[in-house]
């Protein structure tokens, strides 16, 4: 309960629109967070529900829940309480948690993505059971292979699966679930003020996000090298792998060209794209959909990503921007390259881009297909 990532707003977001369409919201939920609880309390009221106070069973007979949507949640009681109780029940997976016990579906010695079902492969020879503890006092922690497998195989029982993109879509086939209860429902943005940008001869790069291992941006340095036009690039985020790719950069001898801004509030980032020529992502873990791509479609700036995960059912090749083979830091370099030099290319593509995330990506649409989808199974039921 809280905000937090994605998921947390995804959850509050559709709380709030299906409260102002006349439908009742219930939480259940194992924890806060402390960041804005007190919006999430004014939403759910008096239905909020602590797991650690009540089986699901009494939730339900409380709050009279006509359909149960779970989103991130791995408590293998209350799973098997939704799924016993007969009532509606769908899920959205949001990410790789629910089936990848490393939860980002690729090797972190070799970053090769991961294409097989949970399986004893997992424990050897991937060792994917050892994980990394940032918060413990030890380096790793040990992931429960059986409970991980457990809510893989009691979320195969749920009505409905909701997916944000085709990738995704395989990855449940590939562990088994039923196509047929599989829906694409991409968490769409909600359209804020748009803005073009000024393809200047600045020929400026931004990059955003999380600066972690899996988004490759130590991999984009070492392809930035191979640009041949004068360029800049501003870094907006912030992360553990922060200082080895500041350090990279230097070594490079990128420091004159790429500055670390930090995090940047949401309503500033528009700042920086009003003075861009080129969105760069960098993603080497396969994204279950980058919904950055979405966001800055949004403000006409075309792409350039290596096709790793979801990203491609956005991002078309030749189309909106550049879809280049995972890790070829050459190919990447030359798409920069191609549209720092043609800056009507990239208008055009950034326009394409536009229009595509209006047509595709709409949020009224969105929820709409939500509602009904929660009429539908409850139908079914």
């Amino acid at each position: 309960m809280g905000s937090l990532g994605g998921a947390e707003a995804n959850v509050f977001i559709t709380a709030t629109e299906m409260k102002k369409r006349g439908h009742r919201v219930g939480l259940l939920t194992r924890r806060g967070t402390g960041r804005n609880e007190d919006a999430w309390r004014d939403l759910f009221g008096d239905a909020i529900y602590w797991i650690d106070h009540a089986s699901f069973d009494a939730h339900a007979t409380t709050f009279g829940a006509d359909v149960t949507y779970v989103h991130k949640w791995d408590d293998l009681a209350s799973l098997a309480d939704i799924v016993n109780s007969g009532r509606p029940r769908i899920r959205m997976v949001h990410d790789h948690d629910m089936y990848c016990l490393r939860s980002y579906r690729y090797s972190p010695f070799t970053r090769k993505i991961c294409r097989r079902p949970t399986s004893a492969y997992c424990i050897f020879p991937c060792l994917a059971p050892l994980k990394r503890d940032r918060e413990g006092s030890l380096p790793f922690k040990i992931i429960s292979y059986a409970a991980k497998k457990r809510e893989r195989d009691l979320s195969r029982k749920f009505d409905r699966h909701l997916v944000v993109t085709n990738y995704m879509r395989e990855e449940l086939e590939i562990n088994g679930f039923d196509p047929t209860h599989i829906e694409i429902f991409p968490p769409v943005p909600r359209a804020g003020a748009s803005l073009t940008p000024s393809f200047s001869d600045r020929n400026l790069l931004i990059w955003a996000g999380q600066i972690i291992r899996g988004k490759g941006l130590d991999v984009l340095l070492e392809a930035l090298t191979q640009v041949t036009l004068p360029f800049e690039m501003v870094v907006l985020g912030d992360g553990s792998h922060k200082a080895e790719c500041e350090a990279l950069s230097q070594k490079l001898g990128l420091s004159d060209r790429v500055t670390f801004a930090g995090f940047v509030p949401q309503e500033q980032l528009k700042d920086f794209y009003r003075d861009s020529s080129l969105f760069v992502l960098s993603s080497l873990w396969p994204e279950p959909i980058a919904t950055i791509g979405l966001e800055v479609m949004r403000f006409a700036m075309p792409v350039v990503a290596w096709d790793a995960g979801g990203i491609k059912d956005w991002l078309i090749d030749g189309h909106n921007g550049y879809l280049v083979p995972w890790k070829d830091t050459t190919a990447f370099a030359a798409r920069v390259d191609e549209l720092l030099a043609n800056k009507a290319l990239a208008r055009e593509m950034g326009q394409k881009g536009l229009a595509l995330v209006s047509e595709r990506y709409d949020f009224e649409k969105y929820l709409g297909n939500l509602e009904s989808l929660f009429h539908r199974v409850i139908a079914e039921s």
